[in-house]
């Protein structure tokens, strides 16, 4: 039974990045390559320079992703938060930048596959910071905005069940 449950999760993750555009899928599965190191991202994902740059970049601003993944607070208190949340939104900010996610859906899927499900509270609030800053193009701030819904910006509570589907590069066959 407890496999059924799984395997029927693991088809609504797939689901759901196949609802993804083909820029966000690729991003997604280049940014679980860096943040958590499972392959070479240059030798994997750069097709040119200005890519090979943006995969330099990337690895940098994720240098932080191990500091957050130990200090995702409780919900409770309010100590830890100043700390956690401006990284958070630092990281999630580099993200947005780069114009490759295009929802809060793909927002979150990367960071609770990037942090864990215990992040899951803590994303909309990220996402509207990060989405909210003079870095973000006004017109894109708008559009980012407009995918984050009021259930997900008002949840009672999230569950904390792990991601089970981690997507990954999958290479073209020769013709």
């Amino acid at each position: 039974m407890a496999t059924t449950g799984t395997a029927s999760l693991t088809i609504s993750e797939m689901r759901e990045f196949a609802g993804f555009t083909a820029a966000e899928q690729r991003y997604i599965r280049r940014s679980l390559d860096i943040g958590l190191g499972r392959q070479d991202a240059f030798k994997l994902w750069a097709r040119d320079a200005e890519e090979n740059a943006a995969i330099r970049s990337q690895y940098v601003a994720y240098q932080e992703l191990k500091l957050l993944r130990g200090a995702i607070p409780e919900e409770t208190g309010f100590e830890q938060v100043e700390g956690f949340m401006g990284k958070l939104v630092r990281v999630a900010a580099f993200d947005l930048a780069q114009e490759r996610l295009d929802s809060f859906s793909a927002f979150r899927f990367l960071y609770e596959r990037l942090l864990s499900a215990d992040v899951r509270p803590w994303l909309p609030s990220a996402f509207c910071a990060a989405a909210a800053l003079p870095q973000i193009r006004p017109n894109r701030r708008k559009m980012l905005l407009q995918t984050l819904s009021e259930a997900a910006a008002t949840a009672p509570g999230w569950s904390d069940r792990a991601p089970s589907f981690y997507p990954e590069f999958i290479e073209k066959e020769a013709a």
